[in-house]
């Protein structure tokens, strides 16, 4: 099993950049596929990025490739989400989740329906 804690979000201006941070617990980080979701209110969750358990793979939603970045460090346990130019259609809690590698299966199916997600952060852009 792993457990998940998110942290890094705030608010902040559009136009800004925040950096969030998921640490995972647990021996078996390294072995994992990651990503970010998150949640506005009143919608559903949404995909927004995942890598692979190597890292050398990364996937990120059309609505946020050009300004997100997902990045991981095994060593440290961590997966990051580099945000930049933040629009108020950001704000949402954003939610780290880990799913176990899946033949034919892609990264963001397996991580929406996975078990293994943490607890949320609260990103707020305000215009």
């Amino acid at each position: 099993q792993v457990q998940l804690v998110e942290s890094g979000g705030g608010s902040v201006q559009a136009g800004g950049s925040l950096r969030l941070s998921c640490a995972a617990s647990g021996p078996t980080f390294s072995t994992y596929n990651m990503g970010w979701l998150r949640q506005a209110p009143g919608k559903e969750h949404e995909f927004i990025a995942a890598i692979n358990w190597s890292g050398g793979i990364t996937y990120a939603a059309d609505s946020v490739k050009a300004r997100f970045a997902i990045s991981r460090d095994n060593a440290k346990k961590t997966i990051y989400l580099q945000m930049s130019d933040l629009k108020p259609e950001d704000t949402a809690v954003y939610y780290c989740a880990a799913a176990e590698p899946t033949p034919d299966t892609t990264m963001a199916v397996t991580l929406r329906e996975s078990d293994y997600w943490g607890e949320g952060t609260q990103v707020t852009v305000s215009s």
